[in-house]
């Protein structure tokens, strides 16, 4: 049965200001128990506050995040702090950890994508022997090709024990249709970002910057994220194709929101997923 839940970077700014136990109540008061945790910075502090708001408010955290290669912005990294995440996992009761993105300069040359992807593979054996399963998160980079094949392919082909967390709104920007995208990796699916795609309406103040700036101006202005339900991607065929391909958890995640406050946002999301029969997933 898969739950629908947050991704924690949107509440990323509470955390820092009141502190990851507070960020975690108010989550729970819009009404959501699931959440995956990025961009709360996991010292031990932090760690037993989250741990805290998983006893008192019955939460689960779907996944821990890590990066490969150097830690940055309190992520730890597989390569230098896999006994921290093994714990922290252990500790609030987790079995996946999730990698954003791989390095930069790892995805522009063959070579090194297929050693990043190799390396990424060495780290999921290891922690699959600890009941964990490693899974890997996409944007549009890796639906670019080289030599006639997609950059994700390859690091599915090198990484055969690493699942798949499949952003919704990453898919649509890189001109696939997220339903068939979900579907052609049923099975690899453990994980789903429910990112709307929205296209801006062009009130004056945004016309006029827009063509200030000329065409490039315009075509990147115009495309953002939305509340789940208030873009344009086709819910009611991605939810079930999540849920048929085997995904555990579906995360929304709202990177930007136009002024409007976060929590207000995910009230938003919380309602649309209700209204379009979702609400057994909540």
């Amino acid at each position: 049965m898969a739950a629908i839940g947050v991704q924690a970077m949107m509440l990323k700014q509470i955390a820092a200001e009141a502190g990851p136990f507070e960020a975690m109540r108010r989550l729970v008061s819009v009404g959501f128990t699931v959440t995956e945790l990025a961009q709360i910075p996991m010292t031990d502090e932090n760690v037993a506050e989250l741990a805290r708001a998983r006893d008192e408010f019955g939460l689960t955290f779907a996944a821990l995040s890590a990066v490969l290669g150097p830690s940055t912005g309190g992520t730890d990294s597989l390569d230098t702090d896999l006994d921290k995440i093994v714990a922290d996992a252990r500790t609030l009761g987790s079995t996946m950890v999730r990698v954003a993105m791989l390095p930069f300069d790892a995805l522009g040359e063959p070579e090194k994508l297929i050693g990043a992807s190799r390396e990424l593979e060495r780290h999921a054996k290891r922690l699959d022997d600890d009941g964990i399963r490693l899974c890997y998160h996409n944007h549009h980079v890796e639906f670019a090709t080289l030599g006639g094949t997609h950059l994700h392919d390859i690091i599915a082909e090198h990484a055969p024990s690493v699942g798949f967390e499949l952003d919704t709104h990453w898919l649509q920007r890189a001109g696939l249709d997220p339903v068939q995208a979900i579907t052609d990796r049923a099975g690899r699916v453990a994980l789903v970002h429910l990112k709307d795609y929205r296209i801006r309406n062009l009130d004056p103040a945004l016309f006029a910057e827009v063509s200030a700036g000329g065409f490039p101006a315009f075509r990147n202005a115009l495309v953002t994220d939305a509340e789940v339900g208030e873009g344009n991607l086709d819910w009611k065929r991605i939810i079930p194709a999540a849920r048929d391909a085997g995904a555990q958890y579906l995360l929304i995640e709202q990177e930007e929101t136009d002024g409007m406050d976060i929590l207000d946002c995910l009230r938003t999301s919380y309602r649309n997923i209700d209204e379009m029969g979702f609400g057994d997933l909540l």
